[in-house]
């Protein structure tokens, strides 16, 4: 049936419509160069270096299945997130529209904790180490200079806080009672000492910062004190004058208290009772009481039992919700809280509350990535890139078929149909894949186009040379058509191994040009060798004979 006019037709016809229904149906996705999106290449946070490579390639490999669920979820069509290398990602969005929003759901580590608050009251007997410690590692100058240099509405009380409700002047005065003027002081060198040490005893650099929260077992602290409370917490030497098994966590944003805005610092277990591991499901929802956003969860049944236990312990308690070191929530223990609970986010949009659902469901990425390049390309200059690439191809196709038919004629013009079918294949071919088209797989196709095109060159330069030496023009057609075979599949086949192994090796562009590459080589043998065929068989099958033949 095959090597026969009709079953050939057949075939021809059988593929066209195929094609052309799966681009109908399908369409052709664009890639990021050409409806825009955005390009990752993510990397191993490790500053210690701590990580072997085989480490970071295991982290790498693991955040790569967690980034592909939360991307499917998050509703992009044909993401690219690839591995290169040993701690390398590279992630690619066609057509996103909010690439704030997906860059934090991808780089969010989403590590979940419960656990639980400690009291207000044991940390005080730690404030005064904390503040000596403070002073010890900053120094009584620099904390003076740092008094002077922040900028905000407490600057003005800003050295009063640091000295403990008295400035630098008044401390140092009132440790010497019985001075009246600064000019006798000066002139003892012992009781300069004395007030130094006196001024020193009164810092509290770190306790002035420090507000009464909403409940026990949280501080406030100004939003305009917080980095300065960063850094004290931050110094070896404080981490080492906190209790035993507490440490002090932020709130996840700011809170108002009247007019001014702060931001939570929550007393901790430095241990979890429990962490999202035991996570198996979240859904974001809104609380119908007070219309607050508010994630609820479902834990695992060992999960379960351990967190009923735990709350069963600790009514009248909170427990604190952390998520990537900050408090998301702490909320008071009313009862025994079994397998289910929920996240309070408060006034937070539905789809912030989303968004975390999203990464609780995918899991927490093993180890924090960092951004190492960051490339947007925006819809016009997506629709730039259609522009042209469309008016290449069209010069390309103009100018091959203005070649073929004034330099072969009659075998030109067939040879410009088999293309058209070609060009047709090809398309069909990258919808039925779901293949995406990018700008570099348009030059892929242009050259294939050009394969093509050199296929029917060497079929018609045969055909020729067997009417030169006297053959009919049926002969003359078989024996070049045989003739150009083995050059004909040398060519498509060691390019469609390079174009194979463009797409192993590969990254999204390349991959690209490489996927429609290998289908314009499969298309252009089959309508070279068949279509270009079937047209001459076609041709000369409708006369008994030809004397000759415009090639």
């Amino acid at each position: 049936m095959l090597t026969s006019i009709r079953g050939r037709i057949v075939v021809i016809l059988l593929l066209v419509v195929g094609s052309g229904a799966y681009l109908y149906q399908r369409g052709i996705k664009l890639g990021l160069d050409l409806q825009g999106g955005m390009h990752l290449v993510l990397e191993v946070d490790d500053p210690s270096e701590t990580l072997t490579v085989e480490a970071r390639s295991d982290a790498i490999d693991r955040a790569q299945r967690i980034i592909r669920t939360r991307i499917d979820e998050l509703g992009v069509e044909e993401p690219l997130i690839q591995k290169v290398g040993q701690d390398r990602l590279i992630i690619e969005l066609a057509g996103i529209s909010d690439e704030a929003r997906a860059k934090e759901i991808i780089g969010q580590t989403a590590f979940l904790e419960w656990k639980l608050v400690r009291r207000t009251g044991e940390m005080q007997a730690a404030l005064p180490r904390i503040d000596r410690a403070v002073v010890a590692s900053l120094g009584a100058d620099a904390l003076r200079e740092m008094g002077r240099d922040v900028e905000g509405p407490s600057t003005q009380n800003l050295e009063a806080l640091i000295f403990g409700g008295e400035t630098a002047d008044t401390a140092t005065e009132g440790s010497e009672e019985g001075a009246t003027a600064e000019g006798e002081a000066a002139g003892e060198d012992t009781d300069q000492d004395a007030d130094v040490e006196a001024e020193e005893s009164t810092l509290r650099p770190f306790t002035a910062l420090l507000n009464q929260g909403g409940f026990d077992g949280v501080y406030l602290v100004a939003e305009e004190d917080v980095e300065m409370a960063r850094r004290f917490l931050a110094l070896p030497e404080v981490e080492r004058a906190l209790p035993r098994g507490v440490t002090l966590q932020w709130g996840w944003q700011p809170v108002g208290v009247g007019a001014r805005t702060y931001r939570e610092l929550y007393i901790l277990e430095s241990t979890a009772f429990l962490t999202g591991d035991m996570l198996e499901d979240a859904t974001a929802n809104r609380d119908p009481q007070f219309n607050q956003a508010q994630v609820q969860f479902q834990l695992s049944r060992q999960g379960g039992r351990r967190f009923s236990d735990l709350t069963g312990q600790h009514i009248g308690d909170n427990i604190a919700i952390v998520l990537d070191n900050e408090v998301v929530s702490a909320p008071v223990v009313r009862d025994r809280i079994g397998a289910r609970g929920q996240i309070d986010l408060g006034q937070a949009p539905m789809e912030e509350a989303r968004d975390l659902a999203l990464v609780l469901r995918a899991g927490a990425l093993p180890a924090p990535l960092r951004v190492m390049e960051e490339r947007t390309v925006g819809p016009s200059l997506g629709q730039d890139s259609i522009d042209q690439g469309q008016m290449a191809g069209i010069i390309g196709l103009i100018l091959v078929i203005l070649v073929m038919i004034g330099y072969y004629r009659f075998g030109g013009f067939l040879a410009v149909i088999a293309l058209s079918v070609y060009v047709l294949l090809v398309m069909g071919g990258l919808a039925a894949l779901n293949a995406t088209l990018t700008l570099p797989g348009i030059a892929g196709l242009i050259l294939s186009i050009g394969m093509a095109v050199d296929a029917n060159v060497l079929i018609f330069e045969r055909i020729r040379e067997e009417l030169d030496v006297g053959r009919t023009v049926r002969t003359a057609v078989d024996e070049g058509f045989g003739h150009a075979l083995s050059a004909i599949v040398d060519a498509n086949l060691t390019t469609l191994i390079t174009a194979l192994i463009l797409f192993q090796f590969g990254t999204g562009p390349v991959r690209g040009f490489a996927v429609t590459l290998s289908i314009g080589i499969v298309a252009s043998f089959f309508s070279a060798l068949y279509v270009t065929r079937t047209l001459f068989l076609v041709y000369l099958g409708r006369k008994r004979t030809v004397d000759a033949l415009s090639i």
